[in-house]
């Protein structure tokens, strides 16, 4: 066993045709120049030749992340290659190594810390959403072959400075935050943002060395978030600062609203339309704030701490799935967190099956509906909105100028959670 992944990795196993969906649509397939020349070596001469010559066309993007080409969608959104059962046409006929690695790799991603390699799944995919969430043991860290990464080779690798070289201590400690439970959620993304700004001053993206007092600094910022009495002193602090829903309902309304008219998912227009109906069409943000906060009252305490659960297992995958060094800064990073946190619970809350369930005792069978309406949710907002441009831009724009400006304005995303 030479890698790590979250447990639910090593369950998952990819339904195929018998899938809700299918990652076959709303999601750009880039091609590498060696992946494009062994597909058209191996279709060479036959009746898919010409298919992937007109489907497969070269990429017009630009800069360090462009591929050689792009594979084309059809009217509706889905992969040229899509047959009718569902399934890869290519996939069928040449087998898995013709495949683009974003093909044969989805939904793995595979990130080398190192020499030790990770592996952890997007939730874009209904299984991987299932799989994640449901299960109480489905995020814990486990030992793994390489193997389960699909295609190992292609890892991506991080090191080579402080920003990046410090980062597995970093995460450590914030991953410890998100599985304390003495205290809500919400207080836990709080003392993250805090932890943030305390690192901010001197630990950001192209930080390449750091001086002895800088590592004596870091260490006990680290040091003090992983005792116990500094999350509830922040936790006590955080739940005597009163802010109006409000803005939070507008915020969350607004990026669902983007949306529809961007997707071609007919799954996604029905969900998006179906929450925003529930919300009565409410006009005034406070309105939608009350009507949200009537339905968590109502949410029967063994339902609300299932919705709890999911909401860790997303911030825990998150932060396995998309390394914070990617981020300008660590704050930057939980502040749109925040905000994907946000707008899932009021999508969540919106949905007619949550909808449905408040004032409904605790049961088996309404656990099973409530579990069923959260892996809609979860996996269509990542799919289609997590890391759609007008959330980066809306994030940008909220976030402010960093700093206590960013944290402030995090509070207002947090007052919903």
């Amino acid at each position: 066993m030479t890698a790590t992944a979250p447990r639910y990795m090593t369950r998952f196993r990819c339904l195929a045709d018998a899938c809700e969906d299918t990652c076959c649509a709303g999601l750009v397939v880039t091609v590498s120049e060696a992946r494009w020349k062994r597909l058209r070596d191996a279709v060479a001469g036959g009746p898919d030749a010409a298919r992937v010559e007109a489907f497969i066309r070269p990429d017009e993007g630009s800069g360090p992340g462009a591929e050689a080409a792009v594979i084309a969608k059809r009217e509706d959104g889905h992969c040229a290659f899509l047959d009718e059962r569902k399934l890869c046409s290519l996939h069928r006929a040449y087998g898995e190594a013709v495949l683009p690695d974003a093909c044969a790799t989805f939904p793995r991603v595979a990130t080398r810390w190192g020499e030790r390699l990770e592996v952890a799944g997007s939730l874009a995919c209904p299984e991987v959403a299932r799989l994640c969430l449901l299960a109480e043991d489905g995020v814990e860290p486990v030992p793994v072959s390489e193997d389960v990464a699909a295609r190992p080779e292609i890892a991506r690798r991080l090191g080579g400075d402080a920003w990046t070289g410090h980062a597995e201590a970093v995460r450590a400690v914030a991953m410890r935050l998100l599985q304390r439970r003495e205290v809500p959620f919400a207080s836990r993304l709080f003392a993250l943002g805090q932890l943030a700004l305390r690192l901010d001053g001197f630990y950001f993206q192209g930080t390449e060395a750091f001086s002895d007092e800088a590592e004596a600094l870091l260490a006990d910022v680290l040091r003090s978030f992983d005792a116990p009495e500094v999350l509830a002193e922040l936790h006590a602090g955080f739940s005597d600062i009163a802010l109006p829903g409000g803005p939070w309902a507008a915020i969350c309304a607004t990026v669902l609203k983007a949306r529809l008219g961007f997707v071609r998912s007919e799954r996604f227009a029905v969900l998006a339309r179906a929450v925003l109906a529930s919300y009565g069409g409410a006009e005034s943000p406070d309105d939608v704030w009350r009507i949200h906060s009537e339905r968590r009252a109502q949410l029967a305490p063994g339902l609300a701490e299932r919705v709890e659960q999911y909401f860790r297992h997303h911030a825990v995958n998150h932060w396995l799935r998309h390394p914070f060094t990617d981020a300008p800064t660590l704050l930057d990073y939980v502040f749109r967190l925040t905000l994907r946190a946000a707008v899932l619970r009021w999508t969540l809350f919106g949905h007619p099956t949550v909808v449905s369930l408040c004032g409904v005792e605790d049961s088996p069978d309404a656990r099973t509906r409530l579990d069923a309406a959260a892996v809609e949710c979860f996996q269509l907002i990542a799919k289609h909105v997590e890391q759609a441009p007008e959330l980066h831009s809306l994030a940008q724009g909220l976030a402010g100028k960093g700093g206590a400006e960013t944290l402030g304005r995090m509070l207002v995303l947090l007052k919903g959670l």
